[in-house]
């Protein structure tokens, strides 16, 4: 018996570990780091001998779904193949490529649906933690600040109590709740003052959407009930999306576009 077989013989005589099969694949999930970490810093030549090798494998496995994919896709038959086989009422049809077909359905939906979301604002300036929250210093436990004002415009519901004093983390001043907002419709060209139903989202963080905080470029819900939009089935829509158009704590308003 060969010397290095003594590993297949004790499992042959006792099994695996019990945790073996998780172990091992922790350790292949870890290995996509460790190479990582390895292709960041080699040098020299040991760095060009890993990213060719790298390359290598990369074409590799590029030249392997290419083989598989078109080995699933049909192609278009050839005349010289086939002669008169086709039926009759196939016969003004096209035997197309049923890979291409897909993907062109795939580039469709993905063109349909970015636009279906194209903001006005597609690019917000990120607000620092800093600039969106004071700190309250309350009590003699100078040490224990953990209560935050909030400095930008907030929504909060009609039913909204604040908590006691005591347990309140983050205060959102009265004098910047906002309950209503300046709506422009872009194809109608006519702005609407229109109640705020909520916040959708605030790009800088799901915290901020959370709150209610209402910052340039945030997604708000409008109460657009008024405005006699119906649907094709003819149904009222009650709730649109908008995005917030201006810095509502320098204006003392909010200006926002309809998403259509």
């Amino acid at each position: 018996m060969p010397q290095g077989d003594y590993i297949e013989l004790h499992r042959k005589r006792h099994g695996y570990r019990h945790d073996h099969f998780e172990r091992k694949r922790k350790k292949e999930a870890r290995e996509v780091h460790k190479r990582s970490a390895m292709a960041q810093k080699a040098l020299g030549i040991k760095g060009k001998m890993f990213a060719k090798k790298r390359y290598a494998e990369k074409a590799l496995m590029k030249k392997t779904l290419a083989m598989h994919e078109e080995s699933s896709s049909r192609r278009k038959v050839d005349d010289d193949v086939q002669e008169g086989a086709v039926p009759a009422y196939l016969l003004d049809r096209e035997n197309t490529a049923r890979a291409k077909v897909l993907s062109n359905t795939i580039k469709q939906k993905r063109k349909e649906k970015a636009g279906k979301w194209e903001v006005p604002l597609p690019k917000v300036r990120p607000v620092a933690e800093d600039e969106m929250f004071k700190v309250i210093r309350t009590g003699k436990r100078k040490a224990k600040q953990w209560k935050r004002m909030v400095t930008k415009a907030t929504f909060v519901g009609a039913s909204f109590t604040r908590k006691p004093p005591k347990y309140e983390r983050f205060i959102r001043p009265s004098g910047l709740r906002f309950t209503k907002a300046h709506v422009t419709h872009p194809e109608l060209k006519c702005t609407f003052n229109l109640e705020i139903i909520g916040v959708k989202k605030n790009p800088n963080g799901p915290m901020y959407t959370s709150l209610g905080v209402m910052t340039k470029g945030a997604i708000i819900e409008v109460n657009v009930s008024e405005l006699g939009l119906v649907t094709p089935a003819g149904k009222v829509v009650w709730g649109k999306y908008a995005q917030v158009t201006n810095n509502p704590e320098n204006d003392g308003c909010i200006n926002a576009v309809l998403l259509v």
